[in-house]
């Protein structure tokens, strides 16, 4: 069982290894298809009694017969010590594998995800004796999947999205379009996308957003005869959210905002509610600005 933020983003590379060449393609970076991939150990500790782990290590086989080894690192801050131990991880990766090693660091705020992507450079400024060049997904280059039907043709992708957009205005249509999309897979990988999503989310105002979504089973979704009751549940579910964004914000809600809030049934105000409740200063904003 997955049981935190920072496993969740990687633990999507596992569920689905393919996701990475096909996001790097969107990039223009044409990493070689996948044919299979086997899950290695993340334990990199040698003889001394420093202790070295990796988030996911992945080996990758292609198409063209040149498997490489895919090493995945969640970031979510900015780490002095990080690019010493990346720079140690490829260079051990390398000599124990005898395969060339990638690196893929994740990040949810593009500051972050800007610093992680410099090159790290070893030895003097005149010559550099070995330079680190990570690959890094975040806001700014993994695109915002806001559409359904393109969230519903590549799931894990949209899942990534949501994740690493958890922090942008966008948030409450990425997630709308990702919990449209489960709806058409079995029930027990919607489960498994749709956790991996609460908990990529961790603590942040989107993370309750996607908690009301998912709050009626998925199963009950796909009833056709229940089509009025999942509109006026939405609604409900939505109007919730609003005030809850709010609130966690530590915004102040009156009893009369709240009523009007909640009573809301239109869909498409709901949901400018939703987004301006994620950047408001007060909770009067939500309606001097419709």
């Amino acid at each position: 069982m997955v049981n935190s933020s920072h496993e969740a983003m990687h633990r999507i590379f596992q569920e689905d290894p393919g996701i990475f060449t096909r996001t790097f393609r969107t990039l223009g970076i044409p990493f070689p298809d996948t044919v299979d991939v086997s899950v290695l150990t993340t334990d990199l500790t040698e003889t001394q009694p420093l202790e070295r782990r990796l988030d996911t290590l992945l080996r990758v086989e292609t198409a063209d017969g040149r498997p490489y080894l895919l090493a995945v690192e969640s970031q979510g801050k900015k780490d002095p010590s990080k690019p010493s131990s990346w720079t140690y991880y490829l260079a051990h990766l390398n000599a124990k594998y005898g395969i060339a090693p990638v690196l893929l660091v994740v990040c949810q705020d593009e500051a972050t995800a800007l610093w992680a992507a410099r090159p790290i450079r070893i030895g003097p400024p005149e010559w550099a004796s070995l330079t680190v060049r990570p690959l890094v997904l975040g806001p700014h280059n993994v695109p915002a999947v806001t559409d359904p039907s393109v969230a519903a043709r590549d799931v894990p992708l949209a899942t990534f999205s949501a994740i690493t957009h958890g922090k942008d205005p966008n948030a409450p249509a990425i997630l709308e379009a990702l919990a449209t999309a489960l709806k058409t897979l079995d029930e027990e990988t919607a489960v498994i996308f749709g956790e991996l999503t609460e908990l990529g989310l961790g603590t942040s105002p989107a993370a309750q957003i996607w908690r009301d979504l998912m709050a009626v089973d998925l199963s009950f979704f796909r009833s056709e005869s229940s089509q009025r009751l999942r509109a006026e549940g939405r609604a409900e579910g939505k109007a919730e959210a609003v005030v809850q964004v709010l609130e966690q914000r530590g915004i102040t809600v009156s009893g009369e905002i709240s009523a009007r809030i909640r009573e809301c049934t239109d869909p498409g105000a709901l949901d400018r509610y939703l987004t301006l409740a994620l950047s408001a200063s007060s909770a009067t904003d939500l309606f001097q600005q419709n």
